[in-house]
């Protein structure tokens, strides 16, 4: 994706000391960045306030890192937003959870406008209040014509029912002759997924430090860098986002081949 160098300057501006935009290198931008957005409930508690008021802290912190992505350039930014195994949260925290997706598209889709971004959803959506459904459909219609930067949040995502949706799938061509079973290959299987026709990620960035995938994106991540962050997600950004492509940009990607001396 083509970016506003000038822009980008003005955005990057007042650099701290440990991270600036000349340390790294725009022509190695990551193509697709991911995020597991952890850390919003301890951010939170750790500060006397229910945990809902962790949920609405991380919104802004979502949004710089959708500017982020469009000034360097990114071409998709997906985000972990509400996995299958959420619902098993206190029910008025998930209540709080799908009015804020509902809520906070509305008011974010100015920004989807004015940056040119086109937005998608992981999951199985069918399982949501019919509110969250309509707007999160508003959204997908309204920036369905744009060709800049692909934001994709996963919602009611898990990636074993995801796997197991795509067998079902190829079961079904199977049986109907729509495909051979010789033909069952790792493209087939990835033209099933939520993700089909999106790059896998280059890297993935997690929040709060913990040292796990929490069952996201386990096909898509096969080959993909990890940048593991102690801030919490509230507090995450632009410059831990900047430290993440610094640490990408600092990796030798081999895809099990080795490097050529």
């Amino acid at each position: 994706m083509q970016r506003d160098i000038q822009k980008l300057k003005a955005y990057f501006a007042d650099a701290p000391a440990d991270i600036s935009l000349d340390d790294v290198d725009l022509e190695r931008i990551p193509s697709h960045v991911s995020l597991i957005m952890d850390g919003t409930g301890r951010w939170a508690q750790a500060r006397g306030l229910d945990r809902s008021r962790g949920h609405v802290a991380g919104v802004d912190s979502l949004r710089e890192a959708v500017t982020t992505s469009v000034r360097l350039g990114i071409d998709v930014l997906s985000a972990y937003a509400f996995s299958t195994e959420n619902w098993k949260r206190p029910q008025r925290e998930v209540n709080l959870l799908m009015h804020l997706f509902a809520t906070t598209l509305v008011k974010e889709l100015p920004l989807f406008h004015q940056e040119n971004v086109r937005l998608r959803f992981l999951g199985d959506l069918d399982a949501l209040p019919k509110e969250t459904r309509d707007v999160f459909q508003r959204g997908l219609d309204e920036t369905a014509g744009y060709d800049g930067m692909t934001f994709a949040l996963a919602v009611n995502y898990g990636s074993r029912a995801e796997i197991a949706r795509a067998a079902r799938l190829i079961a079904a061509d199977v049986a109907s002759g729509a495909l051979a079973p010789e033909d069952v290959d790792v493209d087939a299987i990835s033209g099933r997924l939520y993700t089909a026709g999106l790059p896998d990620p280059d890297l993935l960035i997690r929040t709060s430090g913990e040292l796990r995938l929490s069952n996201y994106l386990l096909w898509q991540l096969a080959y993909t860098e990890m940048y593991v962050t102690d801030t919490l997600w509230p507090d995450f950004d632009r410059w831990e986002y900047l430290r993440g492509v610094r640490a990408f940009q600092g990796r030798g990607r081999r895809y099990g081949g080795v490097v050529s001396s």
